[in-house]
């Protein structure tokens, strides 16, 4: 019989808890929605009673957020040491969110009850089972997460499993082993989860950071020894170094074990979800993340793009579009013509023989000026696109100009552009407070609009701006490189100039035009 995972998402709670992450109330209600149609079962919406946000969340939750595959669940904690539950804050607020399912957290590791929370071992279960109970008896559903739980379970686990062994008395229906500190090695794991199994009469979940770099092993690990619930976020968000990453954590059991987890016909929605939370959240997708990066599949050694031009898969461990994603080749001084014909085939391109020869000489003067694609599989597309017959570019740039003003106490830019968009010169200029490439950004806008209308579905995600010869002080040339989206997946683009403002022009520009190219394709057929 097929075994089912249960996935419990958090990247709402626990996942705005990483650096640089902070969803507005609106964000964080987007972002559930496109968890509900990935399939999660059960999203963590934030803690009610720690934040303003948080309790607007809920709030707004009851009337906007219409879920039709998960349960939306509102996190706190136990009562507080010697207190009493009818009149504590915190269970007020879990019961103050209306939601049918709330999960608690509550410390299983005996040094964090005397010296954390100053009170005793007696007192620290009570804290567990009373809690409980008192959600329980006003009809909520409970899941009791324990906090520690893996290195308390190391330095005393009688105690720990007793936390376990009240939980599940008192009504908890999962009772969660959290490894919060993220520093339990896979050879523990099985063990340690086989060892609760014999003792603790409920169903298991597990919680895992990657502190040590192994969430999504020990997850998987877990699951295996007879975890159910399994907890963690879209792309690994998470206080410190992250929790386990769902779109890791997904496919492994999916793909690779034959589990049930989220729907099947979502698991190809993987690549775009992740990139779309990203978006949203403000944190875009590592390229090197697996699975779902937009290098996951990408390859650059001249032996492996030989061998897959040869033979599919042959340096793959998955089919790429099982998860949403799709290989690709980069192009560099260390490919050649076979390679780039490849990815024209691939693509529908054609590309003639001397075509892809000129363009990997391209490459290669480009890249000696300082030009990368490994990150720019956007500006690469350009290239392609441009040496086959029949492409025509969205606009040419006429002239670009940027100044900056002061406004009394306000420092603004301004961005002037010329642009040849169709047969028809546009002058268009923009005012921004965020600096010149938000005018550049603004500007372009407002000249595509009535052309392009599309282009107000595109977002500039990510820019990052790298000094080439620093040694050469001003006079230096700079790399600018710029992630765009189309709320589905994103794409690099790159430029290279000794003006950094030139510099963003032509990342920035090249975004674009990837994103209207395509929606011309699609609009086409």
């Amino acid at each position: 019989m097929k075994r089912t995972a249960e996935i419990y998402d958090t990247t709402l709670r626990d996942g705005t808890q990483g650096m640089g992450v902070s969803p507005t109330v609106g964000e964080k209600l987007r972002v559930a929605r496109l968890l509900d149609e990935l399939g999660v079962h059960f999203i963590e919406g934030g803690w009610p009673g720690a934040n303003p946000k948080d309790d607007a969340f809920f709030e707004r939750a009851r009337s906007e957020l219409r879920l039709e595959r998960a349960s939306l669940v509102a996190f706190g904690s136990t009562r507080r040491p010697r207190g009493r539950v009818d009149d504590d804050a915190q269970l007020q607020a879990l019961l103050a969110a209306d939601t049918d399912f709330v999960c608690i957290v509550g410390k299983s590791w005996d040094r964090h009850v005397i010296k954390a929370l100053h009170t005793s071992l007696e007192d620290g279960v009570a804290m567990v089972a009373e809690s409980i109970e008192f959600l329980r008896e006003r009809g909520k559903r409970v899941f009791f997460d324990a906090e520690h739980f893996f290195d308390g379970y190391a330095e005393n686990p009688g105690y720990a499993l007793s936390v376990l062994e009240v939980a599940a008395a008192a009504g908890a229906e999962r009772v969660v082993l959290c490894d919060t500190n993220g520093g339990t090695l896979p050879h523990l794991i099985a063990d340690t989860v086989s060892a609760v199994r014999e003792r603790v009469d409920a169903t298991l979940g597990v919680h895992f950071h990657n502190d040590s770099g192994c969430a999504v092993a020990n997850t998987v690990i877990a699951f295996q020894a007879g975890a159910f619930q399994l907890q963690g976020c879209v792309n690994g968000y998470g206080e410190r170094t992250g929790n386990a990453d769902l779109c890791s954590v997904i496919p492994n059991l999916a793909l690779k074990l034959g589990v049930e987890t989220i729907p099947g016909d979502s698991i190809p929605k993987l690549h775009a979800t992740a990139h779309r939370v990203a978006e949203i959240m403000g944190s875009p997708v590592e390229p090197g993340r697996p699975y779902v990066g937009s290098g996951a599949f990408a390859h650059k050694a001249g032996l492996h793009t030989s061998g897959l031009a040869r033979l599919d898969g042959a340096y793959e461990h998955i089919d790429p579009k099982l998860v949403g994603n799709s290989a690709t080749m980069l192009v560099s001084e260390l490919m050649g013509r076979s390679t780039v014909l490849s990815m024209a085939l691939e693509n529908g391109w054609e590309l003639d023989d001397d075509a892809a020869r000129g363009l990997v000489d391209r490459v290669k003067e480009l890249e000696s000026e300082g030009y990368q694609f490994e990150a720019a599989g956007g500006s690469l597309e350009l290239l392609i696109r441009r040496s086959t017959s029949g492409h025509r570019e969205p606009f040419e740039t006429l002239g670009v100009a940027v100044r900056t003003e002061s406004r009394g106490a306000e420092v603004v830019a301004v961005a002037d552009l010329a642009l040849l968009v169709g047969d028809e010169e546009v002058t268009v200029g923009a005012t921004a407070e965020d600096g010149p490439v938000d005018a550049l950004d603004r500007a372009l806008r407002e000249a595509l609009r009535p052309a392009f209308p599309e282009v107000d579905e595109l977002r500039l995600v990510d820019f990052k701006v790298r000094d080439l010869d620093s040694s050469d002080g001003t006079a230096a040339r700079v790399r600018v490189v710029v992630e765009t989206s189309d709320g589905h997946t994103s794409w690099g683009t790159v430029g290279v100039h000794r003006n950094i403002i030139q510099a963003s022009w032509i990342a920035l520009s090249e975004g674009i035009k990837v994103g209207l190219v395509r929606a011309r394709e699609r609009v086409s057929g």
